[in-house]
C-alpha cells in the first residue's frame, strides 16, 4: 500500500494511485553515466482546484476509502484506523461498532452528496481502496454498494473493485464479496519472502500469501490483481527474481509493481535514507524495475502503465479513469474527488471528517464542482502528466485542440533532447515511431508537428524509470 499503489490521486486520487516510481537525473542518463539520485514523481504537488476548459463528462466512477487496518505497516503513510491484529475474527461478521459506525457514516455521506447533473449516467467502476477493505464485513459492503445504486445508479456490467489483504479472508467471505458484485480483486502480497514480509511490518506471513491466492483462485474470480513492492530493505535481486517468478506461477490476470518510497513519519523514514544500505542503490532500483518490465512482458503481460501490467483485456478500468483525467466521485476519510475540473479532498481524521458529512447533510459545504474558474497551464500540467505515465502516451491532438498547437510546438522542442537518447518516443497516428532526425527535421517546419506527430510516450523501460525529469521538463514548458 505504497504511494505507488493506487487510491484516489494527488491529493485527490487514491492513495494507492499515488504511485512514484524511480527516476534519476536525465543529464546524468545523457552523459552515459551512472545515475546517483533517486527522484519520485509527486503527485500531491499537482494542483488541486483546475477546472477543465468546457464541461467534462460527468463521472461514472466511484472511490470508497475504507481505512481499516489490523496494524500500520512500517512504509505506510496513508489514511488508517488500526483496529489491532486481535479486534474481532477477519472471517464472520461478528461487528466491531468502530468499522459499523465509520460505514454508517461514509453512507451519510453518499446519500448526502448532490449528483453533478440530473441526467447522470449510472457508475461503470467502484474502487473500495483503503487501508485493508476486506477486515469489512460482506454485509456492510453490500450497504454501501446499495446507497450507491440508490444514489447513482450502477451498471449491471459495472468493474467492482476491492483491495484484500492475505489472512483477512477465507473462501467464505471471498464467495460473499462475489454475490454481492464484486468482480475484480487487488491481492496486497508485497513480497514472497517471509523475512521481508516481517521487515515491512506486513500483518501476513507467507503462508497466508499462498493460501489467499488459493482461495481467490479456487472461487472462480479471473479479475485480480496481485501487487508487489520493490527495492525493501535488505532486498537482493535474487529474492525479486523469486518474486516475480512466483507471481507468473500464480497467474494474476494483473499485476502492479510498485517501488518503494521512504515516507517521514513511518518507521522507515525513522529507519532508513533513501538509496544507503539498507535499503538497495538507485542503480539496484532501476535493475528491479527493469526486471519486472522484461519478465512480466515475456510473460505475456502487457506494461500499459508506469506501474501497472495485464494480461490483455484485464486493465483496470478504473485506475484508467484517473489516467486519462476523467471525472470520479470519491467517499470517506480522506479520499479526494475530481468533479467539474475540481479536486476535493475531505478530511483524514475522524472528527474531522464526521463534521464534514454533518455540514454536508445541512447543506453548509460549497458545492466545489461548479465554481466555473478555469486554469489552463494547471489542467495542461494534469492531463501531461497522467498521460506519459501510460504506454498509450499524450495524444498531442487533443492536447492541441484543448490547449492550443502554440503549447503542442512547445513540448515536442522540450522533449527533443529526450528523443535523440531514446527516452521519449514520437509516433504517428499509426503510432508508427520518428527518428530524432526526423522529429527535428519537422521542428524546422513548424507547420508540420501538428499535422505529422500524434503522440509523444516514454519508452519502456528506460523513458518511464526517468519519469520525473522528463515530466517535470514538460512543466516547465507549459508554465515557465
Amino acid at each position: 500500500m505504497l504511494k505507488l499503489n493506487f487510491k484516489p490521486f494527488f491529493s485527490t486520487i487514491p492513495n494507492k494511485l499515488k504511485i512514484p516510481i524511480v527516476s534519476f537525473s536525465i543529464s546524468s542518463s545523457l552523459q552515459s553515466q551512472p545515475p546517483t539520485v533517486r527522484q519520485n514523481v509527486s503527485l500531491n504537488k499537482l494542483p488541486t482546484t483546475t477546472n477543465s476548459l468546457s464541461s467534462p463528462p460527468p463521472p461514472t466512477s466511484a472511490y470508497i476509502h475504507l481505512p481499516f487496518c489490523r496494524k500500520r505497516c512500517h512504509y505506510c503513510d496513508f489514511t488508517i484506523v488500526a483496529l489491532g491484529s486481535s479486534s474481532s475474527n477477519q472471517f464472520n461478521d461478528e461487528d466491531d461498532p468502530r468499522i459499523t459506525n465509520y460505514v454508517q457514516l461514509l453512507c451519510r455521506e453518499i446519500k448526502a452528496t448532490k449528483p453533478i447533473s440530473n441526467d447522470n449516467p449510472p457508475l461503470q467502476t467502484i474502487f473500495f481502496g483503503g487501508g485493508t477493505p476486506s477486515l469489512v464485513p460482506p454485509k456492510l459492503v453490500s450497504s454501501i454498494i446499495n446507497m450507491l445504486k440508490e444514489k447513482f445508479g450502477v451498471c449491471s456490467n459495472a468493474e467492482i473493485s476491492i483491495e484484500m489483504d492475505p489472512g483477512t479472508f477465507d473462501d467464505v467471505k471471498m464467495k460473499e464479496l462475489l454475490e454481492l458484485g464484486v468482480n475484480r480483486v487487488s491481492l496486497g502480497v508485497q513480497a514472497f519472502q517471509e523475512d521481508m514480509l516481517r521487515k515491512c511490518g506486513r500483518a501476513h506471513g507467507l503462508k497466508e500469501v499462498h493460501d489467499a491466492i488459493e482461495i481467490v483462485k479456487s472461487c472462480g474470480l479471473e479479475n485480480w490483481s496481485l501487487d508487489l513492492i520493490s527495492s525493501l530493505p535488505h532486498q537482493t535481486t535474487e529474492m525479486w527474481e523469486e518474486s516475480m517468478e512466483l507471481t507468473i506461477q500464480a497467474s494474476p490476470t494483473h499485476v502492479s509493481v510498485y517501488d518503494l518510497q521512504v515516507e517521514q513519519g513511518t518507521k522507515f523514514g525513522s529507519l532508513y535514507t533513501p538509496g544507503e544500505f539498507p535499503l538497495p542503490s538507485d542503480t539496484q532500483s532501476a535493475e528491479f524495475y527493469k526486471m519486472a518490465s522484461k519478465t512480466l512482458c515475456n510473460a505475456g503481460y502487457e506494461h500499459y502503465e508506469i506501474s501497472s501490467y495485464c494480461k490483455k483485456g484485464y486493465k483496470c478500468k478504473h485506475n484508467v479513469t484517473y489516467w486519462q483525467n476523467r471525472s470520479f466521485y470519491a467517499f470517506g476519510l480522506g479520499s479526494a474527488s475530481f468533479l467539474g475540473g475540481v479536486r476535493f479532498s475531505r478530511p483524514k481524521k475522524m472528527k474531522e471528517y464526521t463534521g464534514y458529512v454533518q455540514d454536508l447533510e445541512n447543506g453548509l459545504v460549497l458545492d466545489n464542482h461548479s465554481t466555473g474558474l478555469v486554469d489552463t497551464k494547471d489542467m495542461a500540467i494534469d492531463v501531461v502528466m497522467l498521460s506519459l505515465r501510460t504506454a498509450a502516451g499524450l495524444n498531442l491532438r487533443s492536447f492541441g485542440e484543448s490547449f492550443g498547437s502554440s503549447l503542442v510546438l512547445t513540448l515536442c522542442k522540450a522533449f527533443k533532447p529526450y528523443v535523440e537518447s531514446g527516452h521519449v518516443i514520437a509516433l504517428d497516428e499509426k503510432r508508427n515511431s520518428f527518428s530524432a532526425d526526423e522529429l527535428i527535421a519537422l521542428l524546422s517546419n513548424e507547420g508540420k508537428i501538428e499535422e505529422m506527430v500524434a503522440v509523444m510516450r516514454l519508452s519502456d523501460p528506460d523513458g518511464f524509470l526517468l519519469s520525473n525529469e522528463l515530466i517535470s521538463s514538460a512543466f516547465a514548458a507549459i508554465a515557465p
